[in-house]
């Protein structure tokens, strides 16, 4: 249903420009006047049925119903694909789209306060839900929305910009994001893994004392976490810096006010893990094996994270060269 509505959006837009071609869709917007595409309902309709399709690849509310139980029900090792290789597609092509082909067109600021908004709700229902999950899957799925919210911040400042190097900076900035997210949140589930396949649960209670049976997977599963709330010397702090920033300098102060308060919402969660890991007393004796593979990959991706929440200049240099391909 989700890609049969994308569909439609991508049909209506063709129906108003008379191309497929994105920069051409660009241009052809950008020759309008700006009361004629705000009085043009295909237009309108369009790129609405475009956000909705695209709300569902990435799990935005409120189309994001599926993740909870898909990430419940799954395998942990599916699980963790889906929440890292499915976002990150799906806002790629989000980027893509929006960047090239409305971006600039004088109708930029609508799409970018639907996005705006969009992201203010995703964010606070996906952390004020995930506080009340006793299942760590389930509460990851409710997380995974609410980071799909703070990318979201980048994709609405995207809209307000008036510049190409504002474009460029601010989308090297969710490039940036979305790689910390998901280089973060393969150590997460890489230790969930191991953890769940040993204990056989996802109940969070029963990672309870997990520091005494498996110390090097409660730790580098407590540190992915204190990235996904953005706390240094992690990723996810930096990350969230250059998403706000832009943000900020584009006349969204009022969204990124939101965005703090939910990433200090989003600190009750997460470290309620952590401290029963660390604080917990353990429900058996028995220590949590893992194969040196998986602990050699937790330890790569808690390496990752730590170094660019320290030296983050490489990547960016990469994501920059990612963000001028989208203008192509």
């Amino acid at each position: 249903m989700a890609s049969g509505i994308l569909l439609y959006g991508m049909a209506l837009i063709f129906g108003v420009t008379g191309t497929t071609s994105l920069s051409v869709i660009g241009t052809e917007i950008a020759n309008m006047m700006p009361s004629n595409i705000i009085s043009n309902p295909a237009l309108g309709l369009g790129v609405v049925l475009l956000v909705a399709g695209f709300g569902f690849k990435i799990a935005a509310v409120p189309f994001h119903l599926w993740v909870p139980d898909v990430y419940e029900g799954a395998p942990t090792t599916v699980t963790a694909f889906l929440s890292v290789g499915s976002k990150a597609a799906g806002f790629a092509l989000l980027m893509r789209v929006f960047y090239t082909a409305f971006a600039g067109t004088g109708w930029n600021q609508s799409w970018g306060m639907i996005f705006a908004v969009l992201a203010a709700v995703t964010m606070t229902l996906g952390n004020v839900t995930a506080l009340r999950q006793s299942n760590i899957k389930r509460m990851l799925g409710y997380s995974s929305v609410a980071q799909a919210g703070y990318a979201l911040v980048g994709v609405a400042a995207i809209g307000m910009v008036t510049s190409a190097a504002d474009l460029s900076i601010i989308s090297s900035g969710v490039i940036f994001f979305l790689a910390a997210y998901a280089l973060t949140n393969l150590g997460v589930f890489t230790a969930i893994v191991a953890i769940t396949n040993k204990i056989q649960s996802d109940e969070i209670n029963d990672f309870s004392g997990m520091f005494k049976r498996a110390p090097v997977l409660a730790l580098g599963l407590a540190f992915c976490l204190v990235s996904l709330i953005g706390m240094p010397p992690a990723a996810g702090f930096l990350a969230k810096v250059y998403i706000f920033s832009g943000a900020v300098q584009h006349n969204l102060l009022w969204l990124v006010v939101i965005a703090v308060i939910n990433s200090v919402v989003s600190a009750f969660y997460y470290l309620r893990v952590v401290k029963l890991m660390w604080l917990g007393e353990p429900a058996a004796a028995d220590k949590v094996p893992s194969s040196l593979a998986l602990r050699l990959a937790l330890g790569i991706a808690c390496l990752g994270v730590l170094v660019l929440g320290v030296v983050p200049g490489a990547l960016m240099r990469v994501a920059e060269i990612a963000a001028s391909i989208f203008t192509s």
